[in-house]
């Protein structure tokens, strides 16, 4: 840019032509102090061009040193971080939101009216099946019981003693001692009390049933929850609420639902016995439980265009909790011998994927790759990059294409730190596959 001075010829000018009408009127107020006012604006002005003048000239003596508009490459190296892209096997998985349920879950009710009279278990205490939990007062039921043995032992001699009568009119019968008629009521008398005694075992098993009522026993392997009655109140077989909870907790399944358009890969790989479930926690990351695919349900929510699956866990260290959402990952097939590099080293742009190769000359060598499957964390790489091949993996803001780089972490790509993402090598230097972490 040409720098401004007040030897302009337009400002020249307009100094003239103001001074020539000050001449004229000189003797007014009003333009003697407009006269001021307009100097001093003429030098404002005439300051202010000069200055930016001369800063533009600067700049421009500036930028004529360095050959150019500034760029990255007079600025220094570019300080960055690297990884190695590797040889892996990549599982493709699906994710999804699921709810853990309980395999068994039982609400213990009496079977019997009565007064609680003892709870035999903890809140919260695991339980077996047969433990005895609680107990309903027996008196009315063991009177009962005892009611039913007598009645029976009653009938019981009943009939002993009619078995001998018919014993005695068989042999009258055959000495013409005694009628047929006589004989036939005997028997037939035996039979009614032989039908009393099965009628009184009935009714004694029915007692002894209801007896056992009152000791309440826990139905299956699990754990109490807390008490919904105390000791003390009158229990009705009506009573809705119960007396506890006990959940069964091993092993443990969890719901979740997939989209109708993933069924058939996920019958596929139940097909194949690959298709194995983890339970991750809240960062969606790490894992918490392993299980397998137990159930495809038979059909599909028309509502959702969604289809129910349960996966079954054995859940021995109780990380699952029945009511709990949880995410999950259902593990579908495997990518054999892919080329895997860390997500953050994949960028986007107007021509699609691309990566900052580390060349040998320690610049940043822009190129475009393909990519496959994708997490948060890492990246199949199909086409444009080779295992081995060192990328950039931070520092993506000020770095372009032949940009001198300045690497943080070299000695750990040089050592082959896993954490760096470095391939390991064999004894015979050739590379060796490693195992890429689920998806």
């Amino acid at each position: 840019m040409k720098r401004v001075s007040l030897k302009n010829p337009d400002l020249k000018k307009l100094g003239q032509k103001l001074l020539s009408y000050s001449r004229a009127n000189l003797h007014r107020p009003s333009v003697r102090i407009g006269l001021a006012c307009g100097l001093l604006l003429l030098a404002y002005i005439g300051s202010s061009l000069y200055h930016n003048g001369s800063f533009s000239n600067s700049s421009n003596k500036k930028n004529d040193l360095a050959g150019g508009p500034a760029d990255f490459k007079g600025e220094g190296p570019i300080t960055t971080t690297v990884t190695r892209a590797i040889v892996a096997d990549v599982p493709v998985s699906i994710d999804a939101v699921g709810t853990v349920q309980a395999l068994n879950t039982v609400t213990i009710r009496t079977q019997v009216d009565g007064r609680l009279m003892r709870l035999a278990f903890s809140e919260g205490q695991d339980v077996h099946k047969d433990d005895i939990l609680a107990e309903i007062d027996p008196a009315l039921y063991l009177a009962q019981y005892e009611q039913a043995v007598a009645k029976k032992a009653q009938d019981e001699a009943n009939l002993a003693n009619a078995r001998i009568d018919l014993a005695r009119y068989e042999k009258l019968i055959a000495a013409k001692y005694a009628s047929h008629q006589q004989y036939s009521t005997q028997k037939a008398l035996v039979q009614q009390l032989e039908a009393q005694v099965r009628a009184d075992q009935a009714a004694l098993d029915s007692a002894k049933t209801t007896l056992d009522y009152a000791t309440i026993r826990s139905p299956i392997d699990g754990r109490a929850g807390i008490r919904l009655v105390d000791v003390g109140n009158l229990l009705k077989t009506t009573d809705q609420n119960g007396i506890v909870v006990v959940t069964q907790l091993k092993p443990i399944f969890v719901m979740f639902t997939l989209p109708q358009q993933s069924l058939l890969s996920v019958q596929k790989a139940q097909k194949a016995g690959i298709a194995s479930v983890l339970a991750l926690g809240s960062d969606n990351a790490s894992p918490i439980a392993q299980g397998e695919l137990a159930v495809i349900d038979n059909q599909i929510d028309q509502l959702t265009g969604t289809v129910r699956l349960k996966a079954q866990f054995e859940n021995t260290d109780l990380s699952l909790w029945p009511g709990q959402f949880i995410n999950v990952r259902l593990m579908l097939d495997t990518i054999k011998d892919a080329i895997v590099t860390p997500s953050p080293a994949v960028q986007r742009g107007p021509n699609g994927a691309f990566v900052y190769v580390l060349g040998d000359d320690g610049r940043a060598h822009m190129r475009s790759v393909t990519t496959g499957r994708q997490d948060e964390s890492q990246v199949v790489i199909t086409s444009g990059l080779n295992s081995g091949e060192v990328v950039i993996a931070s520092g993506f803001s000020r770095l372009s294409d032949g940009a001198k780089v300045r690497v943080m972490n070299a000695e750990s790509i040089e050592n082959g730190d896993k954490s760096g993402g470095a391939i390991k090598k064999s004894s015979q230097g050739s590379p060796k596959k490693e195992t890429a972490p689920k998806q």
